[in-house]
């Protein structure tokens, strides 16, 4: 296994792709939620400005996105979640929107890599009307470092499309970054980068391209929760321009010892 892992990240991180849909606006940290774990979030985003109705597709202007993310465990290396997608606005846009699925293996901790590393495969689909692009791929490579109270996780992430706006485009480089610094023993405010830059082959002119910046804080006051919350700018005019994020999160089973949302050198 640990050479199939290696040949996986060998294989993306030299091409480091799907656009930022603002439905679950979160930087993976590299661990998973560990064996017979189940992990149950909700992603709660508020588009305070939103981009007008285009191209058939909804307005997203003071549009609500609800997503619950169930994630079980299955060994203390490999997990699965499963994404309910679904927005609350006026104008008929309330509604389910679709869903995902998302397979992910990690370094395992006897490996002592000095970094933690794991690798998702998201894959799924949106209804019609609520995306340019319906049925995707999400490859996200995700490398982490605690230094001290610093925190450091990059997800340079390859987005594929099948059936959409997208399709037939090939690759697109979608890279996610976070910093954080823990204060005390509880929080531990900091910024997260999300960016769709574009195809490979080109990127094309910064005003197409999407570009976030969040001003975020983690809370860990428990090791059964998780708590991200933040404000999110949209720095071009493809996105979103302000929303507000909250992430809850709960872990159920596992005994007594969870996994840590964030990389912890304790554990490796």
């Amino acid at each position: 296994m640990r050479f199939y892992l290696y040949g996986i990240l060998l294989g993306v991180c030299p091409i480091i792709a799907q656009a930022q849909d603002n439905y679950e606006i979160q930087v993976y940290a590299s661990p998973t939620v560990g064996k017979d774990t189940t992990m149950v979030e909700l992603h709660s985003n508020y588009s305070f400005i939103g981009n007008t109705a285009a191209d058939g597709v909804v307005s997203t202007n003071h549009m609500d996105r609800e997503t619950i993310e169930i994630t079980h465990g299955w060994t203390p290396w490999f997990e699965t979640g499963f994404y309910i997608f679904n927005d609350i606005g006026d104008m008929g846009r309330t509604n389910y929107v679709g869903s995902h699925i998302r397979p992910r293996v990690m370094a395992p901790t006897q490996w002592n890599w000095p970094v933690g590393a794991s690798i998702s495969f998201e894959g799924g689909f949106v209804k019609d009307g609520y995306d340019p692009d319906l049925w995707t791929l999400e490859i996200r490579p995700i490398i982490d470092k605690q230094l001290g109270p610093v925190y450091l996780a990059l997800n340079p992430v390859v987005d594929l499309t099948f059936k959409g706006a997208d399709d037939g485009k090939g690759p697109f480089f979608a890279p996610d970054f976070k910093f954080s610094y823990q204060i005390g023993k509880v929080w531990a405010p900091g910024i997260e980068y999300y960016g769709s830059w574009g195809q490979f082959q080109n990127f094309g002119p910064i005003k197409g391209q999407q570009h976030q910046l969040a001003i975020a804080v983690d809370a860990d006051f428990d090791p059964r929760w998780e708590f991200n919350a933040g404000y999110v700018f949209g720095l071009t005019p493809s996105i979103d321009r302000s929303i507000f994020k909250v992430i809850i999160g709960r872990r159920f089973g596992g005994g007594k010892k969870h996994t840590l949302t964030r990389y912890d050198p304790r554990n490796h």
